[in-house]
């Protein structure tokens, strides 16, 4: 895979006469990179100023992409021959990891189950909102007010990240970002309109998991990153808002 096959480039029309823009994948409001760390590198780095600025530059010329836009990609954390990192800078636009794990057997039951009772391979899929919807939604968090001490709690805990034993290099001014931003989306989902500590608590370990880089012998002794953030919140006082 080449830079070009995500964000396209120019094609020359012998027809016309002239070269004509065709826009790849990521002129698109939600983009999926399955396995992204089997991208190689220069094609990863593609979509940085993308993830970044919401826009391609193509032969010197800038595009934007269509709004709402937002990337969203998968891992593989076992097979990792033919692989490539991703590098610190990229795994910082990524605002959240998740860790997907396997069902339990309850779960996994239900996933026959349906696949049984679907009799097809395909599983039918319906409109649950439009890109206008979204858009309003994304107001919506902005209404959702913060406290000058939770704030700084946030701010607390990512500098915490940096001078933190067992990091060689802790989180950057994005987490603080990226903790701001979804504590409020999460204050809202809970039908509050001002965050609450508990909120930035809930998300601190996906927020700053995959931004830590742990010193080697942490690394070779295998402990998880978790267990790190988990010693940051330990490290920070929580403050008391009305």
């Amino acid at each position: 895979m080449l830079p070009a096959d995500i964000t396209g480039g120019y094609i020359f029309d012998r027809q016309r006469g002239s070269f004509e823009l065709v826009k790849g994948p990521l002129f698109a409001n939600i983009i999926l990179g399955d396995e992204i760390n089997r991208a190689p590198p220069k094609t990863q780095a593609a979509m940085l100023e993308a993830m970044e600025e919401r826009q391609v530059t193509l032969e010197g010329e800038t595009h934007a992409l269509p709004r709402p836009f937002f990337v969203m990609a998968t891992q593989n954390p076992i097979e990792y021959e033919g692989t490539f990192p991703l590098p610190e800078a990229q795994l910082d636009r990524f605002m959240i990891k998740l860790s997907m794990g396997y069902p339990n057997a309850e779960e996994e039951l239900e996933v026959i189950m349906r696949r049984w009772r679907r009799a097809c391979e395909e599983i039918p899929l319906s409109s649950i909102m439009n890109a206008e919807e979204l858009r309003e939604m994304k107001t919506a968090v902005e209404t959702v007010r913060i406290d000058t001490d939770v704030a700084r709690y946030m701010v607390s805990l990512v500098q915490e990240s940096r001078k933190a034993p067992h990091v060689a290099m802790g989180a950057s001014p994005r987490a603080s970002l990226a903790l701001l931003k979804l504590s409020r989306a999460h204050a809202l989902m809970k039908g509050r309109k001002y965050v609450i500590p508990d909120d930035v608590k809930f998300l601190a370990k996906e927020v700053l998991g995959h931004r830590l880089v742990l010193k080697p012998d942490m690394w070779a002794s295998g402990i998880p990153v978790s267990d790190v953030v988990e010693s940051i919140l330990r490290a920070v006082e929580v403050p008391k808002v009305p």
